[in-house]
């Protein structure tokens, strides 16, 4: 059992661009569905969906693909969890800086849902910082 799903998610997601794979599986979460859809808005997956896993109806699992670029280089270069289960880090809208001069996201957990770095100071949300991706 993972206590941490969001760090086992992005990390597969890490270790699956290393070595050019271009399908993810994993757990079914309602919160990493939303986080993976988010990070399909970034570019930096190219789907998501939802599959029941084997004969049984009860249990589901995520299936993201991977981006890549036209010479065949993963989109997704590193990723950096800030947010953990034994310390959570909560920024003000203020505070949410862009990443790699640009190139990169910062995904942050409010009120509003799952955002980006941009989205929070466009839409003046504050929340928990939960990775970096570039």
């Amino acid at each position: 059992m993972v206590s941490d799903r969001v760090g086992d998610f992005i990390i597969r997601l890490q270790n699956a661009a290393r070595i050019s794979k271009h399908e993810v599986s994993m757990p079914y979460s309602t919160y990493i569905v939303s986080i993976a859809k988010k990070l399909k808005e970034l570019g930096f997956v190219t789907s998501v969906d939802v599959n029941a896993k084997g004969d049984s109806k009860v249990q589901k699992e995520i299936i993201v693909g991977l981006a890549y670029d036209e010479r065949g280089q993963s989109r997704l270069r590193g990723v950096k969890r800030i947010s953990k289960p034994g310390r959570r880090l909560y920024t003000p809208y203020t505070a949410a800086h862009r990443v790699k001069g640009g190139t990169g996201a910062r995904i942050i957990s409010s009120s509003a849902g799952i955002i980006s770095d941009k989205e929070a100071r466009n839409n003046r949300f504050g929340g928990e910082e939960l990775f970096e991706i570039w």
